[in-house]
């Protein structure tokens, strides 16, 4: 099985290396491999057409988060709420950990010396805590810190390389997104390296942790069950994500979006060839809530990166942040609410909330762990 779970994610690393090879004439794209990514063009501007196509696609989705019964979905009677327990010390010690680096990192107080620009880790795993301490408290003791301590501390591993995956294909698409400020900080490159990979650690764990909170509230997943029945098949979406990679490598702007689409897409199918759970099972058999919840998880989040990432530079023009981002996104990067996000590209959060559960699905089958993450009974 594992030379099965390996090759289809090979085609998505040498595929686009292929492709690149025939379509720039240095046979890479520009500013390939320089770590953090750094600005490469401006990419093309407003298109009305593409923006209307997006936000009509974004209103059925938050539709059917909305309002699933019209879309098919009978629900089901929710669970028993589990009993509450006092909030534990780790979310107050999270708390105090996040509001503090929080300071740090918008008000660029260089009072504790360098530690200003190590500010980004501390204050998402403050915040990791702090959630965990919700479910916790909402769930009678069980939370991923609690009670799947190991699985918790395997997802900050997983998260570094699943997230330097998803950096991979920020090159094909001549930088979607880039770190301007990175080299203002006072580090060599090989520390500032080691410094974004830690950085890495904190996305897959904060995903599990909303993922969890929502699912005490046991009324929010009961509403996406019976519902339709989708279907895929594996070997289709590892055929389509593949040749839609090498499509985004010779049009990377028309094509953008398959940075989201492309690698869930071959992943997805390879856990489906091999009949793995993941959360397309449930939905084959009509219950949507694991795929629903981790979309919403990952979208709700994403407000929080954002508008963390947004203040840590709105107030000051020095710059203390390496790991502060930017957008160049084609065609739809209007509409920005406190946030370097344009509106529309929130929606890409939601496949990719579902793209870092099934790599970590995936990573979990290759390696040998325990990749169950639901702590609510």
């Amino acid at each position: 099985m594992r030379w099965q779970l390996i090759w289809p994610v090979l085609l998505t690393l040498l595929v686009p290396l292929a492709v690149a090879w025939f379509v720039y004439p240095s046979h890479l794209p520009p500013g390939f491999g320089i770590f953090p990514p750094q600005f490469i063009e401006d990419a093309p501007g407003f298109n009305l057409w593409v923006f209307l196509a997006t936000a009509a696609g974004g209103v059925y989705i938050f539709g059917l988060i909305l309002f699933p019964k019209k879309y098919g979905f009978a629900g089901a009677p929710p669970k028993p709420a589990a009993a509450k327990k006092p909030l534990p010390w780790w979310f107050w010690a999270g708390l105090v950990v996040m509001l503090f680096f929080w300071w740090l990192q918008w008000s660029h107080s260089t009072a504790f010396g360098e530690l200003v620009y190590w500010s980004f880790t501390p204050l998402w795993w403050g915040f990791i805590l702090v959630l965990d301490g919700l479910v916790y408290h909402r769930n009678n003791g069980r939370s991923l810190a609690s009670t799947k301590t190991l699985t918790l501390l395997i997802a900050g591993l997983v998260s570094i390389v699943g997230w330097a995956y998803f950096e991979f294909y920020d090159y094909f698409v001549l930088g979607n997104w880039y770190y301007p400020y990175a080299n203002d900080a006072p580090w060599s490159q090989t520390l500032l390296s080691i410094e974004f990979l830690i950085t890495y650690s904190t996305v897959t764990p904060v995903l599990f942790q909303w993922y969890n909170l929502f699912n005490t509230f046991t009324a929010f997943p009961a509403r996406y069950k019976n519902g339709p029945k989708m279907v895929l098949n594996g070997n289709t979406l590892i055929l389509v994500g593949t040749v839609l990679i090498g499509l985004m490598v010779i049009w990377p702007y028309p094509f953008f979006w398959v940075v989201w689409i492309g690698p869930f897409a071959v992943i997805t199918g390879i856990l489906m060839r091999l009949n793995i759970w993941n959360p397309f099972i449930d939905i084959a058999q009509g219950n949507w809530s694991a795929g629903v919840l981790i979309g919403v998880a990952s979208i709700c989040n994403g407000l929080f990166w954002e508008f963390w990432n947004h203040g840590s530079m709105f107030f000051h023009t020095t710059h203390t942040n390496p790991n502060f981002w930017v957008y160049n996104i084609p065609y739809v990067d209007v509409i920005h609410l406190f946030s370097e996000m344009p509106l529309l590209g929130y929606l890409g959060y939601i496949p990719f909330g579902v793209l870092v559960w099934q790599f970590f699905i995936w990573s979990g089958k290759l390696v040998g762990f325990n990749t169950e993450i639901d702590v609510v009974n």
